[in-house]
């Protein structure tokens, strides 16, 4: 077999490698002017895929038959969270996925729901009184 496609493999791997380093995952601090410190903290998914063959040579004296392949890499990264550093407490702030189902957009409206019901409601029984 080539050793092409180890090869392709691994400057692959070394291009992720010098496109992804900790300050993708963690990122760097941003310091507002009131002195509060902004830490963002991301998620990162790789997915990577190879493959190759050696095909047979026409030409018989050939030592090595002809080579055919490729790879392919994606990442993806995305935001999860943002550290809150004030007056030396942390606090967390989590990013929050978007809705991808309408049941979930239904779970979301409902507390805004409720607070509008509620608000009508009191209203009402203060015209009444």
């Amino acid at each position: 077999m080539s050793q092409n496609l180890p090869n392709m493999l691994d400057n692959t791997i070394s291009k992720i490698r010098e496109m992804i380093d900790v300050n993708s995952v963690v990122g760097d601090p941003i310091v507002t002017a009131d002195g509060v410190t902004i830490i963002p903290v991301s998620k990162i998914s790789i997915g990577l895929g190879g493959g190759g063959s050696d095909f047979v040579s026409k030409n018989p004296n050939r030592q090595e038959n002809p080579f055919g392949g490729g790879v392919g890499a994606g990442v993806k990264v995305t935001p999860v969270a943002f550290l809150i550093v004030k007056e030396g407490s942390v606090r967390m702030l989590p990013v929050a996925a978007p809705a991808n189902t309408t049941a979930d957009r239904i779970v979301e409206l409902v507390p805004d729901t409720l607070d509008k019901i509620a608000a009508f409601v009191d209203s009402h029984t203060h015209k009444s009184e």
